[in-house]
């Protein structure tokens, strides 16, 4: 039994008397002990000590610990007022220190968790420099793969809608079956499933930077000029963001390169932002790769040099005679050789006098031609994104 000191008047707190905290209870915290509250009511020391003893009687006994475990001989005596406060904060320091021991797995494991999620690398200079090298070796291995990372870049980001502010390279969306099986991305499936290992090798690395970035890559390893890149783009993770399909452009909307053509061209890129000269300039892309029956119907290259970025593509359009391919199975041009062939929306651009105008600059102007792609891909990657980062190198 604890030897108390004589009782002493009770001693009104400076600013009035304020209630004891109530403990908590069952109905407060779950799974945590079955407490019977106390009412918070201003006590006598005698009346307060009574009412401790009865809520220590009530307490259901811990499986590690429990109130009446606490030793006498840990609460000491020193007037009858802090004798109270003692006792009182030893019960709850008592039944804190199970608690505690119980959650702390848990609450580490949480903490655990929580920072392996926010673990992921940060996406550098150098883990860009790193994807360049295996970008670049990939080539290497297949050269014919180059013009499709291109194709890639390029349908990722085209399915943009400057009105509805949706679609664009910001999301990464083709890589959804949902996109792939749209019309224009025939074959596009492979192209992403190639990339996988590249991109399970850079997973600080977003599937929409890794899209827009092959592009880039491409084109300058191919003897493109130099691009601008920027990074920072956050992967979606809901397949229903995918655009509806019918947002890129149609290689021939009717029979041959008439008004619908040229109306179609103009729809498909001014509903991105981009204007007649800037059309121009990313068609110039055509001077890469070739076309393919089991993917747009359409078979053979553009120019003789499909795997070099040069403005080929407008010296052959303007400089060649084009007659259509009566034997091909969809509705295209050949040159006077038969080896190399054009779309129909190739020869609106010169068919069209506001477009031809441009064909001929750049036909001439190889440098200038450079530039204006250089910003019009530029342009064409930023689309539905917000916020990046350049890349400096």
């Amino acid at each position: 039994e604890i030897k108390r000191a004589p009782r002493q008047p009770d001693i009104p707190h400076p600013q009035g008397h304020f209630p004891p905290r109530s403990l908590p209870t069952a109905s407060t915290r779950p799974n945590m002990f079955s407490i019977v509250a106390a009412k918070p009511t201003i006590f006598a020391s005698s009346a307060r000590r009574s009412a401790v003893s009865k809520r220590r009687a009530k307490l259901t006994a811990c499986p590690r610990a429990s109130a009446e475990e606490i030793p006498a001989e840990s609460v000491v005596a020193r007037s009858d007022q802090n004798v109270s406060f003692t006792r009182r904060d030893a019960l709850l320091a008592a039944l804190a220190v199970p608690l505690v021991m119980r959650d702390a797995p848990a609450f580490a494991e949480t903490k655990k968790r929580a920072g392996a999620a926010g673990a992921a690398p940060k996406t550098s200079e150098e883990s860009f420099a790193s994807l360049r090298s295996d970008i670049e070796a990939l080539m290497k291995k297949d050269g014919d793969f180059g013009p499709t990372m291109v194709r890639l870049a390029w349908h990722s980001s085209g399915t943009y809608d400057k009105m509805s502010k949706t679609g664009g390279s910001g999301g990464g969306t083709i890589r959804f079956k949902e996109e792939l099986a749209h019309g224009g991305n025939a074959g596009l499936d492979k192209a992403v499933a190639r990339l996988e290992p590249i991109k399970r090798k850079h997973p600080e690395i977003s599937y929409a930077d890794l899209f827009a970035y092959v592009g880039v890559v491409a084109i300058e390893t191919m003897g493109g000029p130099k691009l601008k890149f920027s990074y920072g783009r956050v992967d979606e993770m809901d397949p229903n963001a995918v655009t509806p399909d019918g947002r890129l452009p149609d290689a021939d909307v009717g029979d041959g390169p008439g008004p619908k053509e040229r109306d179609h061209l103009r729809a498909i890129f001014n509903r991105m932002g981009f204007d007649d000269q800037e059309i121009v300039a990313l068609s110039g892309a055509h001077a890469l790769g070739r076309c393919h029956a089991d993917a747009s119907g359409y078979v053979g290259p553009w120019s003789g040099t499909p795997l070099l970025f040069n403005n080929s593509y407008f010296v052959l359009l303007k400089g060649l005679k084009w007659a259509p391919n009566d034997e091909a199975a969809k509705f295209q041009y050949k040159d006077p050789s038969g080896q190399l062939m054009m779309l129909p929306s190739d020869i609106a651009l010169i068919e069209d006098a506001k477009f031809k105008k441009y064909v001929d600059v750049y036909a001439k102007d190889q440098k200038k031609f450079f530039a204006h792609f250089a910003d019009a891909f530029e342009k064409l990657e930023s689309l539905g994104t917000s916020g990046l980062t350049p890349l400096s190198a």
